[in-house]
């Protein structure tokens, strides 16, 4: 039995009870619905969407957060839906903003990243008023910074009263509070859930097995952790001295204590004017912990070879310029290098590399035309096991990793990613060794297989590893767990937060949860900014009728900055690539807006000086804005060396620094700022370069501002009246008084700062 729907293609879709019924109440309600992979997610969408064709004229706009998943649904959409293919538009980054701007009034139906569309929105390119539905897929990335947030403000307060918004995920979190924020976030009143238990999904489930090998350690290997855990330990007392840590024993610290330790570090460093040498002797024994915890780590979950290439490039990093004194320090530690030495001649690899290879052989040897996934944390153990997956016959593996460039590792193009994908697709590869770029977000058939490598402890990561096989046959999930180490911690912490979730979800649903009437029990725990603190624009009048303009570099739309300000009344974003400068305010006021990992990094690659000394060229007002804290514990740098730094953009390059304690102190400096200049000192906005790039117009202005009390407006009316510079240097004072807003005291200094002799120091 098919679904019946004027808008869906006739026998296009199955009809499943428990869709349909999902999708009945999500057209009433802003909904959260959490269903496993695997189960139509997207066919839920489908009959949300059509039954939304039929209700309201509006747009659709159906997010996902990468451009492989964006396509994916485009063509999903194409193929079921029956209205005229070329309304149901794709946006992504490839598409020019100027293009966008045009497609958006000609669509029906937008499938975008998300990140595109709140640069529109922040550029005034698109206007969501008119948008009668937003779906967000992968809808726990609601959270924080996400685009998905901004994107629901200014849909929920835009002045649409029929407007409505679906989420859709696998995995909203396990905890009450992330579950709640997803949902505040996103503007959610009705809360949808099916489990593979549920009666009414259960005929549509197929058979999944779920093992686990719990796999003992070599005893070689205690010659490369003995010496790893006696560093550790050393550092942990250090820690525990200064009252970070409450225990100097290995086997109760944890990765996230170590972390805790950091930011109490980092506080502790910012409330004292002069930080005691104990206390940086604390920082540096922090970071050495965290990176001998990693090491031990690698070799206890992940094995030798991953080890060695992570001893390798911290070796390179502490002979590298500006290495950190805990990176020098480690590498010299004489325990350290044993470590090295033995996991450098230790001819034994992870037991777990045996049992991958034992489990893929004997799955393509029971069915050769099996699908296998095999997932693991780390790129250097991908890299191994399709090194050795290579030399077993029948078995076709490949690598599959991000985009992002490592340290010897260029990563894969999205371009390649689909290449491999389709070439596994159609067996050309038959196990595809894969880290976390291949749990959401990416079409990737169904497997018959999927390995893990290392259990995570995250609940969300692994429903999508595990949601990668059984979808329509029988699947098999294989987790390989070494003994006595993080990988068991790991397993039932993933296990607690799966059934947690599943509890929490139950008691939102039968809450009934609204957003315009919550239940207190369920947000007691969302803090309310009704108390924030008062910001800088309450002292700004914005009543005024002309926006305020302010260039922001595109680079800088990422930043919550932006944002803060797009929430400002009247005022208009002008993105643009800057060459000098992060936002521009006026035609003298230039900002460098840095923070404290910026600066620092700036400054160790040698990039600060040379950009404040373009600032203070291009600007008469340059300024910098250092934002948030930590600029002295963020890095193992000399605490002189930053206070130097700090002293030489102030004294040498004569640019104030105007701290701020975050995005939304930032963006209301930048507002008040900008106001002033324009509405009070009737300054206009003049993009400023490299004097050798400017157009020769924009030099000629910039040479007639620098004259005393001369405004943009002004040089503009003297360049118009004389023709030329020189015409202007050669007039007399009667002469430049013909011009508009030039009187006897402004064309007197001109003509003293013509006219004066130069005198050197």
């Amino acid at each position: 039995m098919y679904l019946k729907h004027e808008f869906i293609k006739p026998n296009s879709i199955e009809s499943r009870e428990y869709q349909v019924k999902i999708a009945e109440s999500c057209i009433k309600k802003s909904s959260l619905v959490v269903l496993p992979t695997g189960l139509g997610k997207t066919v839920i969408a489908l009959i949300v969407i059509a039954k939304r064709l039929i209700e309201t004229k509006g747009k659709i706009l159906f997010l996902a957060p990468t451009k492989p998943l964006v396509n994916q649904h485009e063509k999903f959409l194409k193929t079921h839906l029956t209205i005229n293919s070329d309304t149901i538009i794709v946006f992504t980054g490839n598409v020019p903003p100027e293009k966008r701007g045009e497609l958006w009034n000609k669509g029906k139906i937008i499938v975008s990243t998300p990140q595109v569309v709140e640069n529109d929105i922040i550029s005034d390119r698109i206007d969501l008023s008119d948008v009668s539905l937003i779906i967000f897929d992968e809808a726990h990335r609601a959270v924080g910074n996400y685009s998905y947030v901004y994107i629901a403000e200014r849909y929920t307060g835009t002045n649409r009263s029929n407007r409505l918004v679906l989420s859709i995920t696998a995995s909203p979190g396990s905890e009450a509070n992330r579950i709640l924020e997803v949902c505040k976030n996103l503007g959610i009143d009705n809360v949808e859930i099916r489990t593979q238990h549920d009666k009414d999904v259960r005929p549509y489930v197929q058979d999944l097995r779920i093992e686990w090998k719990l796999i003992p350690l070599p005893e070689d290997f205690k010659k490369i952790i003995f010496p790893l855990n006696q560093v550790l330990q050393d550092k942990l007392k250090v820690l525990k001295k200064l009252g970070v840590i409450e225990s100097a024993s290995v086997s109760k610290i944890t990765r996230k204590r170590l972390l805790e330790a950091q930011k109490m570090l980092q506080s502790i460093m910012h409330s004292r004017s002069k930080p005691s040498k104990a206390l940086f002797e604390g920082i540096s024994a922090q970071s050495a912990a965290m990176k001998t915890y990693h090491a031990i780590e690698l070799v206890q979950t992940q094995g030798t070879g991953a080890l060695r290439k992570y001893f390798k490039r911290l070796q390179l990093k502490a002979s590298s310029k500006g290495s950190s004194k805990a990176s020098r320090c480690i590498v010299q530690d004489r325990r350290i290098i044993d470590a090295i030495l033995n996991a450098k001649y230790l001819n034994i690899e992870h037991p777990k590399i045996k049992y991958v290879i034992d489990i893929v052989q004997k799955q393509v040897s029971y069915n050769k035309d099996s699908c296998i996934i095999v997932f693991t944390q780390y790129r250097d153990t991908a890299v191994q096991l399709v090194t050795e997956l290579e030399n077993i016959e029948g078995i076709k593996p490949v690598r599959f990793v991000g985009q992002s460039k490592k340290v010897g590792d260029e990563g894969l193009t999205q371009k390649d990613q689909v290449a491999i994908l389709e070439k596994f697709r159609v067996r050309g590869y038959n196990t595809l060794v894969a880290t976390s770029v291949a749990e959401e977000g990416l079409d990737i058939p169904s497997t018959d297989l999927v390995i893990f490598y290392e259990p995570i402890p995250s609940e969300i990561r692994t429903i999508q590893r595990r949601g990668r096989t059984a979808r329509r046959t029988a699947g098999r999930v294989i987790i390989l767990i070494a003994k006595n180490t993080q990988d068991e911690a790991y397993y039932w912490s993933s296990k607690r937060k799966e059934k947690q979730m599943i509890n929490e979800l139950n008691l939102l649903k039968s809450k009934s949860y609204n957003q315009n009437n919550p239940s207190p029990n369920l947000l007691s725990n969302i803090s309310s900014s009704d108390n924030a603190q008062k910001t800088l624009t309450e002292f700004f009048n914005t009543t005024e009728d002309n926006k305020i303009n302010i260039v922001v570099d595109n680079r800088e739309y990422r930043s919550r900055v932006v944002r803060e300000l797009t929430r400002k009344n009247n005022i208009h974003i002008l993105p643009k690539q800057l060459d000098i400068g992060d936002y521009v305010l006026s035609s003298r006021l230039g900002v460098e807006r840095k923070t404290a990992e910026d600066f620092l990094f700036s400054l160790l690659d040698g990039k600060l000086f040379r950009q404040m000394m373009q600032l203070r060229s291009a600007y008469s007002r340059p300024i910098l804005i250092l934002e948030g804290e930590g600029l002295f514990t963020t890095r193992n740098i000399n605490y002189n060396a930053i206070v130097g730094s700090l002293a030489s953009v102030i004294v040498d390059f004569g640019i104030p620094i105007i701290t701020t304690k975050d995005a939304l102190e930032t963006a209301d400096l930048l507002f008040g700022m900008a106001k002033r200049e324009q509405k009070k000192n009737k300054k206009e906005i003049i993009v400023r370069g490299n004097k050798r790039l400017m157009p020769l117009r924009e030099r000629q202005q910039f040479i007639v501002e620098g004259l005393p009390n001369v405004s943009a407006v002004l040089a503009k009316r003297l360049l118009t009246h004389f023709k030329s510079i020189k015409n202007i240097a050669n007039a007399t004072e009667d002469e430049l008084c013909k011009v508009s807003g030039v009187g006897k005291n402004i064309a007197s200094e001109i003509l003293k700062t013509i006219n004066a002799r130069y005198l050197e120091e």
